[in-house]
């Protein structure tokens, strides 16, 4: 952070809400001149802090009407079965995050599927034979009440 200024910031901000913000949109919303908003958003991308940019779809519009949090429990606790388990979902389009965690169960993982048939198939046909797998807990979103709109940039750090 000690690296970032309030300008790259801002900059970050302005980015994460609106990633096709051209250059002269950008240093118009900073007022920062054309060209040091082009410097620095180089230097952002190649110094990893944007990591990329990627459009917004509604997973309804495309007929993917049910998002699901499932919880797995792990089989057994070793390193080759956890990653045999990262194997089988790093290759599974429904999963949209997946988390290791601490407590009770092992992953989190958010799901999306057409329907409760398509949940069906997801849970018995995919992770219930899958080796590393012991135990599936589903529950099924039925309200968004928030979600992500990009990280927390403090207001004070943005000067």
């Amino acid at each position: 952070m000690e690296q970032l200024d309030g300008f790259d910031l801002k900059i970050l901000d302005a980015l994460q809400r609106d990633g096709h913000l051209t250059n002269n949109e950008l240093s118009e919303r900073i007022a920062l001149s054309p060209s040091q908003c082009s410097r620095r958003r180089s230097r952002l991308e190649a110094e990893g802090f944007i990591t990329g940019y990627q459009a917004q779809i509604d997973r309804q519009k495309l007929g993917l009407d049910l998002m699901v949090v499932i919880s797995v429990t792990l089989a057994t606790h070793n390193r080759d079965n956890a990653k045999r388990f990262a194997k089988l979902i790093s290759g599974l389009p429904e999963v949209l995050e997946a988390y290791a965690l601490t407590g009770e169960m092992d992953y989190h993982l958010r799901v999306v599927t057409p329907d409760l048939a398509g949940l069906s198939r997801f849970v018995n046909d995919v992770l219930l034979p899958h080796d590393s797998v012991q135990h599936v807990k589903t529950s099924i979103v039925l309200e968004t009440l928030k979600s992500f709109e990009g990280l927390p940039i403090p207001e004070r750090m943005k000067g």
